[in-house]
């Protein structure tokens, strides 16, 4: 493994640093604390520093030499709002809030790289490290591209990164193609006419709509969508009646859940097929049917040439122990709007084992700071291939 010995000099420095950003979470668009300590840290190392980007983001900036090309690194840094429950000395010291996904860790990597890369400048071109607020669902890398971005600081390439529980910290998995499903949202109101519970026959009956619909919404996946290609309809909200009033059948029934796919293709088809199903079942049972579908983040899709890049750094790094299969997941992440404006490659970073279960979005989950170096590295490797003196 090849980490340059004036990273390994700074991981103490990257430590304490992970674990002070882990023990001060903050939310999407409120990332004021971990925004400041970026921005000084890049300015004290000599790098040109742009604020205020959706609210909280921060750009650096680094031009080193004659080389023309720009590339983007970016890290994600809000938490989600959810307890820390294991006890560790840098535990979440805001109520409610933890870094359950790594993003302190992401963060931290990225400052390393940057500190190096400003130090040595073994490289020639410009490189821009972005700094996202609101990763989480709360729309940061849209906003971002919305308030000029890529505008403000072309790339002729961008890239990410994301740790991974399962995979050894020294190991880094760098796949062409779908990395991860795009998150849609999805929502219908089936309006019947409300009536006693003893006398269905003298209304309509929305809960029976709703449960002839939920029986037969695996049906789209099951049935419609090509079984080669990957997707998942999941209801993961129901709302009907008063748990207080049990003879009586209410008019409303309220529905919503998710829809993940890695093509554009697929996810026309399921934001057409759920309205379809919703709209048939309402018509079978005599009732209406409100249906909305929330486009929210596209899928990550790698580019091949970005991947092929990504792989040499990898191997720089890794050697052997670079995978290059690894499954897509079905989460999402919002890295697929800077991807869908410049060619991206997102890659899985190590993590170790999943101590006592705890994955991303566990309240025991944390970064393992033994990555650290290994992400720096990265990022630094794949600067100095693409930018090359």
């Amino acid at each position: 493994m090849s980490i340059p010995a004036r990273i390994k000099d700074d991981l103490l420095f990257l430590t304490a640093l992970r674990r002070d950003l882990h023990a001060h979470p903050e939310l999407g668009f409120e990332e004021e604390r971990t925004a400041g300590i970026a921005a000084k840290l890049l300015e004290e190392a000599g790098i040109a520093v742009h604020r205020g980007l959706a609210g909280t983001g921060v750009v650096g900036t680094l031009q080193v030499g004659n080389g023309t090309r720009r590339i983007g690194l970016r890290a994600d840094m809000d938490a989600l709002a959810m307890p820390e429950m294991a006890g560790r000395p840098y535990k979440s010291t805001v109520p409610g809030k933890m870094h359950a996904c790594g993003h302190d860790g992401h963060t931290a990597m990225l400052i390393g790289a940057a500190r190096h890369l400003a130090a040595t400048r073994n490289f020639s071109g410009t490189v821009h490290f972005i700094f996202q607020p609101a990763e989480e669902g709360r729309g940061g890398a849209k906003r971002m591209v919305e308030e000029g971005l890529f505008r403000l600081f072309p790339c002729d390439s961008v890239y990410g990164l994301h740790n991974m529980p399962g995979l050894a910290v020294d190991e880094i998995a760098v796949v062409e193609g779908p990395q991860l499903a795009s998150s849609d949202s999805w929502r219908i109101t089936f309006r019947g006419v409300g009536t006693h519970g003893a006398k269905p026959h003298l209304g309509r009956d929305p809960i029976t709509a709703a449960g002839t619909f939920l029986s037969s919404l695996q049906t789209i996946v099951g049935r419609v969508v090509d079984p080669l290609q990957p997707a998942v309809v999941s209801a993961c909200f129901l709302q009907a009646g008063d748990a207080k009033a049990l003879n009586v059948i209410p008019d409303i029934v309220e529905i919503g859940g998710t829809a993940r796919a890695y093509s554009p293709g697929v996810r026309d088809q399921l934001e057409t097929e759920i309205g379809r199903l919703a709209s048939g079942t309402a018509a079978m049972h005599g009732v209406s049917a409100d249906y909305r579908f929330e486009r929210r983040i596209p899928p990550v899709v790698n580019d091949a040439d970005a991947a092929s890049r990504a792989l040499a750094a990898a191997g720089a790094v890794f050697g052997e122990k670079v995978r290059r299969s690894f499954p897509p997941s079905t989460a999402g992440d919002d890295f697929a709007f800077l991807a869908e404006n410049a060619p991206g490659c997102y890659v899985w970073l190590g993590n170790g084992p999943a101590v006592d279960g705890a994955l991303h979005h566990n309240t025991a989950y944390d970064f393992n700071d033994e990555a650290l170096g290994y992400g720096a590295a990265y990022w630094v490797a794949l600067v100095e291939g693409e930018l090359k003196v």
